[in-house]
Formats: C-alpha cells, sequence, structure tokens
C-alpha cells in the first residue's frame, strides 16, 4: 500500500466529508477510495472513521491522525517545493471560488486571455454569494470583497472596489435627488446584506466622515439582483462602480452625490492556510492582480 497516498485520500475525504466527492476529484470510483481507506484502517488497525447512512465523522483516534497527516503532508509538499522551486509548470486543474457578480463580469471574461498563456491549465470557476469555505468545497484560491473576518486564512490583496451610489433618472424625477449622505435617510435605500457593514453607508468629504444608517424596503444577498432593483426605479444603491459601469455611460443610471467619496472594499485572493500555493495558483493571482488594476471599470467614477 502507498501509504503516503492513503495518506492524502483520508485527509481529503475529512475535508470534502464524502467518499464520493473525493472520487470525482481524483477521477475514480467510490469503491476505490472505500478500498483505500479500509487498507489504511487495516494497516494501523483500528477504525478511522464512523460510518453511517446520513453523515461522515471521524473516531477519536481517526481525528488525531487526521492533525497528524495534515502535518506530514505539508512537509512533504514544502520539501517537494523547496527542490522544485522554479521548475514547476503552470498546468494542471484550477479551481477558483467567487461571488456570483464578481465572478461573471470580472473573472469569467478573462479567462480565455489567461488560459491561452497557460493552455495546460484546466479552470472549475465555482460562483456563489455566500463566503466559500476552501477546505470543504475543494477550492485553490477564492475571491473575496470587503473585510476578512477568518484569520485562520492566507490572504493576498489584489485590487479595489470603489463604490458609487446610484439611481435611476425615473426614481430621482420622482423623489428628488439627496445633496448630501443625511438626505438619504428620507429616500428608499436598496441594502446588499452580505457586507459586514450591513446598512451602514460611508462616506467622506474635506477629511470628514460622514456614516448614514439607511432602511428601504427591498435587500439581496446577489449584487446583480441589487442592480436590476435600481434600473427598476425601485430605489437607491451603494455599489461597485464595476456593476454599473456601462449602465453610467448609457445614462440608465446616475452617480449621486459625487462630491462625496463612498467607503471602498479590499478585493483579496484567498488560499486556504494549510495548502501550499501552486505555479498555476500564483500565475492566476498575478495574472488578475494586474488585470484588476488597469481595468477601467474598476477605477474611481471623476
Amino acid at each position: 500500500m502507498d501509504k503516503l497516498n492513503a495518506m492524502a485520500i483520508f485527509v481529503r475525504v475529512v475535508e470534502r466529508g464524502s467518499f464520493s466527492a473525493v472520487a470525482r476529484e481524483l477521477q475514480t470510483s467510490q469503491p476505490t477510495i472505500s478500498k483505500v481507506l479500509r487498507a489504511l484502517e487495516s494497516e494501523l488497525g483500528g477504525r478511522l472513521i464512523a460510518r453511517s447512512t446520513r453523515k461522515l465523522s471521524l473516531t477519536d483516534e481517526g481525528q488525531r491522525y487526521y492533525s497528524e497527516c495534515r502535518q506530514i503532508l505539508a512537509a512533504v509538499d514544502a520539501a517537494e517545493h523547496s527542490f522544485q522551486s522554479g521548475r514547476e509548470t503552470i498546468a494542471g486543474p484550477l479551481r477558483i471560488g467567487s461571488s456570483v457578480s464578481f465572478g461573471r463580469l470580472q473573472i469569467a471574461p478573462r479567462l480565455p486571455a489567461f488560459l491561452l498563456c497557460h493552455p495546460g491549465v484546466q479552470v472549475d470557476l465555482q460562483l456563489n454569494d455566500q463566503n466559500q469555505d476552501l477546505v470543504s468545497e475543494g477550492l485553490d484560491v477564492t475571491f473575496r470583497i470587503g473585510a476578512l473576518n477568518d484569520s485562520g486564512l492566507i490572504a493576498r490583496p489584489v485590487g479595489t472596489t470603489h463604490r458609487i451610489t446610484v439611481a435611476a433618472p425615473q426614481y430621482l424625477a420622482q423623489h428628488g435627488q439627496p445633496q448630501t449622505p443625511e438626505e438619504l435617510g428620507a429616500h428608499n435605500c436598496l441594502l446588499f446584506n452580505l457586507l459586514t457593514s450591513q446598512n451602514l453607508w460611508v462616506y467622506e468629504k474635506d477629511a470628514q466622515r460622514y456614516a448614514v444608517r439607511i432602511k428601504g424596503n427591498a435587500q439581496s444577498n446577489n449584487s446583480e439582483a441589487i442592480r436590476e432593483m435600481v434600473l427598476g426605479g425601485l430605489g437607491i444603491a451603494l455599489s461597485p462602480v464595476w456593476l454599473f459601469s456601462e449602465d453610467l455611460k448609457a445614462g440608465r443610471v446616475i452617480a449621486i452625490l459625487p462630491e462625496y467619496t463612498a467607503q471602498s472594499l479590499p478585493i483579496h485572493a484567498v488560499f486556504p492556510a494549510n495548502r501550499r500555493q501552486s505555479a498555476r495558483v500564483n500565475a492566476f493571482v498575478d495574472y488578475m492582480s494586474l488585470a484588476l488594476k488597469s481595468a477601467p471599470e474598476l477605477l474611481p467614477v471623476k
């Protein structure tokens, strides 16, 4: 038995919580994964996994063995990386996570150019407006906008999301246009509810900070849904410039409060803490960082 390979499979089964998920990841069958783990348990002389029809859980011995396996595999990976540094090819599977809107509008359109430069890479782009668990989802890297709450992750800043306050002409014609952040309190404001700031909109003018609690009759966890509400004349939104860049050019929305700078949000590439970033991961993050810094739709509105 290849014990190191069996340990790696055991760790992946624990992290994914599923034999079948690991089988798909390794392009093999579920019985094969089960056979490897049974052989590992036989070699060790005890049960690692307490199997049930509903979920997979570890025995006490399995939990200790899992922690030790992770340390061993990390040490092996580090040794290989040290030996192969500078010689690793940019190829193989690359599993990327992102919010739906950012992934659709900012990542997906840039994949053709990246893959043209690195044809040996196979991309799997997973979009979800909830913060994805990198380990359980098997992600190599995910892109997150806003403050990071999980200190157990490795994060690299790759850009900035500048934001603007927008409304449709029909909304402003009916309700008037606010001239100061304080006046937003009298308007129907649409909330993107996944940010840690919640309903607090923060602006700055002449080194003075303005923090306004907004209210409205609609909210969503998807920024493109907020965009559709704005275009329909429902209310005012504080949103990324890149989400409304084409609408601003076409006059479908109007940027309001132009003298006040809305609080911007950082964009991070986030990695699992215990997994080395491969050459393909580093290449893609470098590529996205350069692309985001020069993208006109991510620059502040003048």
